[in-house]
């Protein structure tokens, strides 16, 4: 059984696009990148995971349970964080978490206290009186209290101050060594990369591919720099080379293939520095969208 699976998931909004055909396979104890541009479908695939829309067709589950026929026992297993976070302007911070706590048959008083120090938080305050990141704040810790088998994160660190995205991120891990199945949507490279072990790369309502992070990085990708002499004809084209651009006697591009093919292109000509190194997973993420258009 897989902590959340989707079968041919699809949402239409009538002649609007949502998402089509999704399929996802997350296990147990996994962290999960979704990864893709605003309006790419990922807050629908969430939306429709969550029973807040209903699917036009194909089936999801979370925890076994079947997403529109047992959502109020999946609701009971899941901790959620939208993209943006509403709640009551004249509650108070605490009395927003005692309420949440409420829904679960567990105590929750000693999480919620460990949460409010992990992420600065003055329970007292109004939720009137915070700012944007101090809401995303409460947001997280009500997503926490309860400590869900699976933790359902939409752009989560959109409004946390650096410092406060690490504390963030040392929370989802530690959460992560207890068992937690983590579901993480992003459009920022750099978070997945900090604690994905896969990712999906969705792109107007499709998934592209789903990859291991380590793979989609090493899976002989290479970032190549070439910078030639200044008398030496800067100009250089190469089978399997992507993205490439050339400016200032500098041709950069990324590369997929056998290293020595660059080399033996390169015999002969003035070099006056090589550089091969990793790829950033930005450069691979949009190697994979250039890809689906061509």
């Amino acid at each position: 059984m897989f902590a959340i699976e989707t079968d041919n998931l699809c949402k239409s909004y009538g002649k609007s696009r949502g998402i089509s055909n999704v399929n996802l396979q997350i296990s147990k104890g996994e962290v999960f990148g979704f990864i893709g541009p605003n309006g790419a479908g990922k807050s629908t695939t969430i939306r429709t995971l969550l029973n807040f829309i209903f699917p036009t067709s194909g089936s999801g589950k979370i925890m076994g349970f079947d997403c529109v026929k047992e959502s109020k026992k999946i609701k009971q297993l899941i901790g959620y964080l939208p993209g943006e976070v509403n709640y009551y302007d004249d509650m108070k911070i605490i009395e927003l978490f005692s309420y949440s706590a409420n829904f679960y048959k567990k105590d929750c008083t000693k999480r919620i206290n460990e949460l409010i120090d992990i992420f600065q938080v003055d329970a007292s305050k109004k939720i009137s009186e915070l700012s944007l990141g101090n809401k995303k704040k409460v947001g997280i810790i009500q997503a926490l209290l309860h400590e869900p088998e699976v933790l359902i994160f939409d752009e989560p660190t959109s409004g946390l101050d650096p410092l406060m995205q690490k504390s963030f991120f040392e929370v989802l891990k530690d959460e992560n060594k207890k068992g937690t199945t983590i579901f993480f949507s992003s459009h920022i490279l750099s978070e997945v990369q900090e604690v994905c072990n896969k990712v999906a790369i969705i792109k107007e309502g499709k998934i592209l591919k789903i990859e291991e992070i380590s793979k989609l990085r090493s899976a002989q990708f290479k970032n190549i720099t070439l910078k030639f002499q200044a008398n030496e004809e800067a100009e250089f084209m190469l089978e399997g080379a992507k993205n490439l651009t050339q400016e200032g006697g500098c041709t950069n591009f990324l590369y997929n293939g056998d290293i020595n093919n660059i080399i033996n292109s390169l015999y002969g000509r003035k070099i006056q520095n090589l550089l091969i190194e990793e790829p950033s997973l930005e450069q691979i993420f949009m190697h994979y969208y250039e890809k689906e258009e061509n």
